[in-house]
C-alpha cells in the first residue's frame, strides 16, 4: 500500500494521461496496521482505525480484491482469484503486467503440535485481534457464572506461546484490560487469572537487546504473569497445555504467536528464493537476476548496506530484518526506483541503519533501545506511541488514533464483549427456526 500511493504520487502526469495503470491486488480491502492490533485487541483503539482503506488512499490506482493464485514472470502475467470468481464458479482472472511488485508480507508459522490446529488463536490480523478481545472477556464472563471449579480454572488460564513483538505486546496488553474489567465482576479476583508466556529460547523481546528483555521479563513477572523460558509447547489436545517443563495447564485460550514465515504465493512464483523462502533481492530491492521483477518487506531479503562486513569471505552477507521499520523505507525506495524505470531513470539501492525497537508492556509501560539509549516505564510507552503515530499512514487515521488515546484517557474503558459480531445471522437463525424473539428468551 505504501509503495503503491508513492507511486500514484510520482506517477501522476502518466497516470492522468493513461499512459499508466496501477493495479494493486490484496485478498481485502484494507491494510492493516499490525503494530496497533494489541492495542485495539485492548480497546485501546477502535478497529476500524487500525486498518486503511485502500480504494479511499489509492484512488488512482486500480483495487482488485482476489488472491494471486499464480505468476508467469516470462509471459508478464498473474493469475488472480476473485470474489466473483468464487460466486460465480468462473475461471480464474488473467492479468497482465509490465512491472510486478511482491509484497504479500508474511503469514503465521506454526508447528506440528497435537491440538494446535483446533485450539490455537493466531495474531496477525484486526479479526483476530478483537476476535481474541471477546474471546477473553467471554472467559472473564463464564468464570464469574459457573460454580465448577475446573470450568472456572481452564477459564481464566490465558497461554500466549511466542516472546516476541507480537506475543508481549498482546499478552501485556489484555492482562492489562482483564484486569481493569475484574471491577466490574464480584467473584472473580485478578488474583483467580493464570497469565503465562511461553518462549523456547532463553529471552524475551530479543530487538529491543538484552537489557530491556531482562528488564521485560520483571515487569511481567512482577504483574503475575508466568513467563517461562527455554520452554515449549508439546501438545494443546482436549484444551490443555502441556509444555516441555512438564507442566500442564487446563486453558480455553491459547494464543500462538511463535514466529512468521513468507507468504506461499512466492513459492508459486518461480522467482529465485533465498533458504528461508524469501525473493532473493538485490539493494535496489529488485528480484535478483530478474528484470521487471521487484520485492519489499517480509517477502524480500534485501541485503543491509549498513551493517558490518562478513567476519570471512565465505559468509553469508547481512539481510535487512523482516519488520516494518525497514518494509516502510523499503516502499519509498521501491517506488522512486519503479518510477525511474517506467521513465528511464536511475534507480538507487535501499540503505538504512537500524534505528532501534520500542515495544509496549501495557498501559505506561513499556520498553525501548532506541539509537543506543535505553528507556524503560512510561517514557518508553510514549515513545512507542509517538513513533507508530508518526508512522500509521494518512493524517486522517492519524487525528482519530490520537483523539481515541485522548478521549480514553479522560474516560473509562469499554469492556463489552461483542463475539455475536463473528457469527451475525445466529439470532435470526434461531427465531427462524424456532419462532421465538429475543424478547422472549
Amino acid at each position: 500500500m505504501y509503495t503503491a500511493l508513492r507511486l500514484q504520487r510520482k506517477l501522476k502526469r502518466e497516470l492522468r494521461q493513461g499512459t499508466v495503470r496501477i493495479t494493486v491486488v490484496d485478498p481485502e480491502p484494507y491494510m492493516t496496521y499490525q503494530p496497533f492490533l494489541p492495542e485495539a485487541a485492548a480497546g485501546s483503539i477502535s478497529p476500524r482505525h487500525v486498518v486503511v482503506p485502500l480504494r479511499r488512499v489509492l484512488p488512482q490506482c486500480q483495487v482488485v480484491i482476489g488472491e494471486v493464485t499464480a505468476i508467469d514472470h516470462g509471459e508478464r502475467t498473474a493469475t488472480i482469484r476473485t470474489l466473483a470468481a468464487e460466486e460465480a464458479g468462473t475461471a480464474d482472472a488473467l492479468v497482465a503486467y509490465d512491472e510486478l511488485i511482491l509484497a504479500p508480507g508474511s503469514i503465521s508459522r506454526t508447528l506440528p503440535v497435537p491440538g494446535l490446529a483446533d485450539h490455537g488463536i493466531g495474531f496477525k490480523t484486526v479479526e483476530e485481534a478483537i476476535g481474541l478481545r471477546n474471546h477473553v472477556l467471554e472467559q472473564l464472563d463464564i468464570a464469574s457464572s459457573t460454580r465448577d471449579p475446573a470450568v472456572r480454572d481452564a477459564a481464566l488460564t490465558f497461554v500466549f506461546v511466542g516472546g516476541g513483538y507480537a506475543g508481549v505486546e498482546a499478552l501485556a496488553e489484555l492482562e492489562d484490560m482483564a484486569g481493569y474489567a475484574l471491577r466490574y465482576y464480584h467473584n472473580v479476583t485478578p488474583d483467580d487469572m493464570k497469565w503465562i508466556l511461553v518462549e523456547a529460547t532463553g529471552k524475551i523481546l530479543p530487538e529491543v537487546g538484552p537489557d530491556m528483555g531482562r528488564y521485560a521479563v520483571r515487569e511481567l513477572r512482577a504483574r503475575n504473569i508466568d513467563v517461562r523460558l527455554d520452554t515449549r509447547l508439546d501438545s494443546c489436545e482436549d484444551r490443555v497445555a502441556v509444555l516441555s517443563d512438564g507442566s500442564r495447564f487446563p486453558t480455553r485460550t491459547l494464543v500462538w504467536t511463535a514466529g512468521v514465515k513468507p507468504h506461499p504465493i512466492l513459492a508459486a512464483t518461480g522467482l529465485p528464493l533465498n533458504g528461508h523462502g524469501r525473493l532473493a533481492c538485490t539493494a535496489a530491492l529488485q528480484v535478483d537476476g530478474v528484470p521487471h521483477a521487484w520485492a519489499a518487506g517480509d517477502a524480500a531479503a534485501v541485503p543491509d548496506l549498513t551493517a558490518e562486513a562478513p567476519a570471512t569471505p565465505d559468509a553469508p552477507p547481512a539481510l535487512c530484518a523482516p519488520n516494518a521499520q525497514h518494509a516502510v523505507r523499503q516502499s519509498k525506495v521501491l517506488a522512486e526506483n519503479v518510477a525511474a524505470a517506467v521513465r528511464g531513470g536511475p534507480i538507487v539501492d535501499y540503505a538504512h541503519k537500524y534505528a532501534g525497537s520500542v515495544a509496549s508492556l501495557g498501559l505506561h509501560k513499556g520498553v525501548a533501545h532506541v539509537y543506543g539509549r535505553k528507556l524503560k516505564g512510561y517514557p518508553a510507552w510514549f515513545m512507542h506511541r509517538a513513533y507508530h503515530l508518526s508512522r500509521v499512514p494518512t493524517f486522517n487515521r492519524k487525528a482519530k488514533v490520537l483523539a481515541e488515546w485522548t478521549l480514553a484517557g479522560l474516560f473509562k474503558r469499554e469492556i463489552v464483549s461483542l463475539g455475536s459480531l463473528e457469527n451475525p445471522r445466529a439470532e435470526f437463525a434461531l427465531a427462524a427456526d424456532t419462532g421465538r424473539h429475543n424478547e422472549a428468551s
